[in-house]
């Protein structure tokens, strides 16, 4: 019997078909689509199912489903599970091959590791399809999927029930290639699959389908009377709906009588070259990939040259057949299946599964992996310190050599595996960490201890203060962290004394004190300036100005100008607030003693160069060193007692002036010695404590979630709580008022001030701006005399103003009250005049003064002063 290929090239060479139908198989089809491509004739196959064949070639047409598309089905399965490890058994063939890309991806996106990868040859001998399994039966993983022909298939089941793999705890999933063709197997083999799950598309129901199998039964009965049962494959179902499209698209392009002839053996396979183009091929290609009707199989309609994907049945094999469990399609996921009404695409609400028998009759869902294997007990290891054991602490009877481990990580960790939902006996191992001529290398201790669980030859797992880094998380796989993380600075306490001669300065700190005498300064020069021109008590020698000036705030002087009143009014209040204030804070500190620390800036520590000190063999050290702190700072301290006598010390006398730790472990530190000890400064992040796994180990997903479960709890509720209350060196530093606390009243003064100071001198330009016109227009000056003119010119007195138009008075009275003793300009003094005379030169009326001179004769002088008064 001539082989396809010789087949399929003699009807493109002779007979020159205008398709051909049947590649069975991937390895077939790679070759003869090819032959395809060259004639320009269809290549359609509905049993070659291989992903990778999908874009070769525009010609090849793919009718029935390609195993990626049931891909999600399977990753759904797995995800609905939670199960975290899987391992896939297929055929190292062009069929098993073609579906691990997508298989890994699949399991990739839901988080799931592919811990083996078992690929069995077609040539597979028992011998070793049993290594295979006893192989993987030594492994942690317990999910299976399976993706072989019917051949391979049922040899590897019947093997794995014979040596116990098909027990509870197992879980089998087969692809649809095996799962299509139950009805084939052996009884034997199928009593073997009990409670094996499988994928499979699903096909409708239909009056068209059912009568077909009826037909075909009794067709397929009759050819073979030996034959028990008569079922048809979806194969089957693909290939009658293949010919009926071919048939719908030749009638369509005028294609009366395909030739199809499978017995002519005239055949050369060497010579292609005398193939020859089809001239209907193409038409006909377009025509077949248009081509859409509702067949038995379903839906028949063309994606890119391929049948497009439809829902799946999730099938359960229980008795002498299988029972569907569930439904999945892309846009739905997983559900119990269709409404009752099957043109309806949507979903029943509720669960995704209806009850499914696993391997060992049992309705309990695998957890997916067993450890240990052949009964071992979890060997835990557990670190062994001197100090610091409030986590973990290692003691040994001498007497009867027993280990008993004890600590808060430990109490932890026994409550959680007491929370896991199922058993996991486990034994802890203590696990020397060394000398201390390992602690100079940064996390010595624990790396070497994590490393060890990286090999799993002495340890399956680490319990214990083991910190989460990002350079063990790349050996390792940590649970959640079950303490909180972060890096602590703890300094010794000194006393804040209150006997100090500077005590009344610290209830405001320095930026306050300058702020609030800036504007001290500014609000009596802001009163002086807007009072000068028209109030006589603002006016004297420079001298007087100054000290007027900066005694103004504080006195109880009375004011004239409204705008200085505003200004004088908002200054109360802010004087009223500060002083209250003040007092408040000064009266607190006096009743009350304070606590200081001794150092709060880490960056003083480095510029000084203070020693430090670290937990033997803690990462701290690079932590430490990333701040700036030199190796020879850094002392590695083993117990509290140890840093305890180092901090008193003192870092001048041999010891410490800081050390760090971990949040927890400070937390309990200075618990223990309250009073003398405080946490200052910003916590610097890490992660926090967690429990240490092997790589991919199933059990760290189970373990966090349990780590939850007990934290939530009040066991533990004040595990990182102080026993005693000491305030943080932000708490201290802001019993001094801040500037940041006034900012805003400042704000308001400052602005009210300045304000008013705007609106006097618009006023006085407006008011004098034909003066001041005539000053700064006089060519004949300079900038500087321009400047002192207006200057001097400001000086005078505001004769318009309030106090000096009072009314009817003497002329003499209010000549003698604007040249009263001491009064004189700001920059300069009246010119004296040479007369002797004594006396009033000239004279007003009462009515009011004019721009004549009025000359007034100091009794006192010989001299005679001249003033000035303009009108």
């Amino acid at each position: 019997m001539p082989s396809p290929v010789q087949i399929s090239l003699d009807l493109l060479k002779d007979v020159e078909v205008d398709a051909i139908v049947g590649p069975q198989n991937s390895a077939q089809a790679n070759f003869i689509m090819d032959l395809g491509n060259r004639s320009h004739v269809p290549i359609i196959s509905f049993s070659a199912t291989s992903p990778s064949m999908l874009s070769q070639t525009p010609y090849f047409i793919q009718t029935a489903l390609s195993d990626d598309a049931q891909v999600g089905a399977i990753s759904s399965i797995i995800k609905a599970f939670q199960w975290r490890q899987v391992t896939i058994i297929y055929e190292d063939t062009d069929y098993g091959n073609g579906l691990m890309p997508s298989l890994c991806t699949a399991f990739q996106d839901i988080n799931a590791q592919i811990a083996y990868r078992s690929h069995i040859p077609l040539s597979a001998t028992d011998d070793f399809i049993l290594t295979e399994l006893y192989n993987m039966i030594t492994m942690q993983t317990r999910v299976f999927v399976v993706h072989l022909s019917l051949s391979l298939g049922t040899r590897l089941f019947w093997k794995a029930k014979g040596i116990g793999m098909l027990r509870e705890g197992y879980v089998w999933i087969i692809t649809d290639g095996l799962m299509d063709f139950i009805y084939y197997m052996d009884s034997r083999v199928i009593e073997a699959m009990q409670g094996v799950l499988g994928v499979r598309p699903r096909i409708r129901r239909s009056k068209e389908l059912d009568s077909f199998e009826v037909r075909w039964r009794r067709k397929f009965l009759q050819d073979n009377p030996a034959a028990k049962q008569a079922e048809i494959s979806i194969f089957g179902l693909w290939a009658y709906d293949t010919v009926w499209a071919l048939a719908m698209a030749a009638e369509k392009v005028g294609v009366k009588e395909p030739v199809i002839n499978l017995d002519n053996n005239r055949i050369n396979v060497t010579n292609l070259s005398s193939l020859g183009i089809s001239q209907t091929g193409p038409k006909l290609l377009g025509a077949i990939l248009e081509t859409r009707f509702l067949g038995l199989s379903g839906e028949f309609d063309l994606v890119n040259g391929r049948l497009r994907p439809s829902a799946f049945q999730i099938l359960n094999v229980i008795g002498k057949g299988e029972r569907e469990v569930g439904i999945w399609t892309q846009s739905h996921g997983i559900s119990k299946g269709f409404h009752t009404n099957e043109a309806d695409s949507s979903f029943n609400p509720g669960e995704s599964f209806r009850a499914i028998v696993w391997p060992g009759e049992t309705t309990f869902v695998p957890k997916g992996w067993e450890i240990p294997v052949s009964g071992k007990k979890l060997r835990i290891a557990v670190p062994v310190k001197r100090g610091f054991t409030d986590f973990v602490k290692v003691e040994i009877d001498p007497l009867t050599n027993a280990t008993k481990v004890s600590g808060i990580s430990i109490d932890i960790f026994d409550s959680v595996i007491g929370a896991l939902p199922y058993a996991l006996p486990y034994e802890y191992h203590p696990f020397e960490i060394g000398d201390d001529s390992s602690a100079a290398k940064p996390g010595s201790y624990y790396n070497d201890l994590v490393y060890q669980v990286y090999l799993q030859r002495d340890y399956d797992a680490a319990v214990g203060d083991i910190t989460i880094t990002a350079n063990r998380s790349s050996y390792v796989d940590f649970t959640l962290p079950f303490a909180e993380g972060g890096v602590s600075m703890i300094v010794p306490i000194k006393y804040e004394d209150t006997d100090s001669i500077w005590t009344f300065l610290k209830p405001l700190n320095m930026k306050l004190w300058l702020a609030s005498i800036a504007f001290f300064i500014l609000t009596g020069f802001a009163v002086w300036v807007l009072e000068h021109r028209i109030d006589p008590a603002f006016r004297g020698p420079p001298s007087h100005h100054v000290g007027l000036i900066l005694w103004f705030p504080l006195s109880g002087m009375k004011v004239k100008s409204n705008l200085a009143r505003l200004v004088v009014a908002v200054w109360l209040f802010v004087v009223l607030i500060l002083s209250s204030s003040y007092t408040a804070s000064l009266s607190s500190r006096l009743m009350v003693q304070r606590l200081q620390p001794t150092v709060s800036d880490v960056n003083l520590l480095i510029s000084n160069g203070d020693y430090v000190g670290h937990l033997y063999g803690s990462f701290f050290v690079d932590i430490l060193k990333g701040m700036g702190f030199e190796q020879s700072q850094l002392k590695p301290q083993n117990t509290q007692e140890e840093c305890d006598e180092a901090l008193l010390k003192g870092s001048k006398n041999g010891g410490i002036s800081a050390f760090f730790h971990s949040v927890p472990y400070a937390t309990i530190f200075l618990s223990e010695y309250c009073g003398k000890y405080m946490a200052v400064g910003p916590i610097y992040r890490t992660e926090g404590f967690g429990f240490v796994f092997p790589k991919g180990s199933p059990l760290v997903a189970d373990v966090s979630h349990a780590i939850i479960t007990v934290m939530e709890g009040k066991k533990y509720a004040d595990l990182s709580q102080s026993k005693c209350t000491i305030p943080d060196s932000n708490s201290i530093n802001s019993t001094s008022l801040t500037l940041q606390s006034f900012r805003g009243v400042f704000m308001f003064t400052g602005c009210v001030t300045v304000l008013c100071l705007l609106v006097y001198l618009a006023k006085y330009t407006y008011d004098n701006k034909d003066h001041l016109k005539i000053m700064i227009s006089d060519s004949s000056t300079t900038t500087w005399s321009r400047l002192y003119a207006i200057c001097r010119h400001w000086d005078q007195r505001d004769l318009s103003s309030y106090p000096f138009s009072r009314g009817k008075e003497s002329n003499l009275e209010r000549v003698l009250e604007l040249n009263d003793v001491g009064d004189s300009s700001l920059f300069t003094d009246a010119p004296l005049s040479n007369s002797n005379s004594i006396g009033m030169a000239s004279t007003q009326s009462e009515e009011g003064l004019d721009d004549a001179t009025d000359e007034v004769v100091d009794p006192n002088s010989e001299d005679m002063v001249v003033v000035q008064i303009p009108g």
